[in-house]
């Protein structure tokens, strides 16, 4: 049978064939990122995805996921090993049940009073290196560090001093930030990030390490907690954008030359965009009458600081790796005047 369809609608089916044909994607993966869906840093990491495909012509995809939507937020290591995921986008610390190190490299708390020099540590001071010998035996590969500008603790009672941490009960994730809370005088409780608007809002929990002041405010945290510390003091863990490592070492050069690149675009334009949200969260916040941001004095930072380092030197005899993390990142610090 003759196809009697018109000339311009076979070329322009032709041509639409063709266009799928040529953008049709090589790699289609999966990561799933630490933060609920409706956070701005989400978005944010959405949006590199999207990037990463026009800069590919459509050979990569990447769907990224929110916290808990594949596995929950300690077993990203394990599905990104396995093939369950294919990435992730997450905090180190959830793994620092498998090796204490996840927790150093991951939130070494009290050492960042910037996350650009955090970033500068990673790619130019050795941290990436030492991160992909601790991550690499399980089969996954870091692409770039990324990392949130100084996190907020929103609290439902003020905290003027560091005696103000007495007997509070905080959420904080396993690993140092815990230690170093309990090390204060704090009662910390091991909750996922996802729990934190529940547990503030049904009184579990006095206050929250819990990421940055606009990403608290989106989530609606400030209506049980009307104290926030900003800024914040404590906590500025890593963001590992990691890959199956098999899948990695198959890539085309190239697509690993743009993936590293994209990456560390993403961990600036992370940073930039969500100071400037804090900022703007911070002056609105100022207006309300029923909310009261407060900045720690610098003596009470220092004292902080003091317990933190207390705390490096513990982890850092835990095992050969956590003393290599140690030396290195305390080398960098002072070769900064950071520490």
């Amino acid at each position: 049978m003759l196809n009697l369809a018109p000339r311009h609608i076979l070329i322009g089916s032709a041509l639409l064939m063709g266009l799928s044909t040529a953008h049709a994607a090589e790699y289609e993966w999966t990561f799933q990122a630490s933060e609920t869906s409706g956070e701005p840093s989400f978005k944010i990491k959405q949006e590199w995805a999207e990037r990463i495909s026009r800069m590919t012509d459509g050979r990569v995809e990447i769907e990224v996921m929110p916290i808990n939507a594949v596995v929950g937020p300690t077993e990203t290591l394990d599905a990104v090993s396995s093939g369950i995921l294919q990435g992730h986008m997450t905090d180190p610390s959830y793994f620092s049940g498998q090796d204490p190190a996840f927790g150093m490299l991951g939130n070494l708390v009290g050492a960042w009073q910037s996350p650009y020099d955090f970033l500068e540590y990673m790619k130019h001071g050795g941290g990436e290196d030492l991160y992909n010998e601790l991550v690499e035996p399980y089969g996954v590969h870091l692409i770039g560090a990324a990392t949130f500008p100084l996190e907020s603790v929103p609290s439902t009672v003020p905290i003027e001093t560091l005696e103000d941490f007495e007997g509070l009960k905080i959420r904080a994730p396993q690993g140092m930030v815990y230690n170093v809370f309990e090390r204060i005088g704090a009662s910390p409780v091991n909750l996922p990030g996802s729990e934190v608007y529940t547990a503030l809002e049904k009184k579990v929990i006095d206050a929250a390490d819990s990421t940055v002041l606009s990403n608290n405010d989106a989530m609606g945290l400030h209506a049980f907690a009307p104290y926030p510390l900003y800024p914040g003091f404590h906590s500025m863990p890593m963001i590992a954008v990691s890959i199956n490592k098999q899948i990695w070492d198959e890539l085309p050069e190239e697509l690993q030359t743009t993936l590293e690149t994209a990456f560390d675009g993403m961990a600036y334009d992370l940073i930039a965009r969500l100071k400037a949200q804090d900022i703007e969260t911070l002056q609105r916040l100022q207006e309300d009458p029923d909310v009261h941001p407060y900045d720690l004095p610098a003596e009470e930072r220092r004292k902080f600081s003091a317990a933190a380092e207390a705390e490096w030197q513990e982890w850092a005899g835990e095992n050969e790796m956590t003393q290599k993390v140690y030396d290195s990142a305390t080398a960098f610090l002072r070769s900064r005047n950071l520490l």
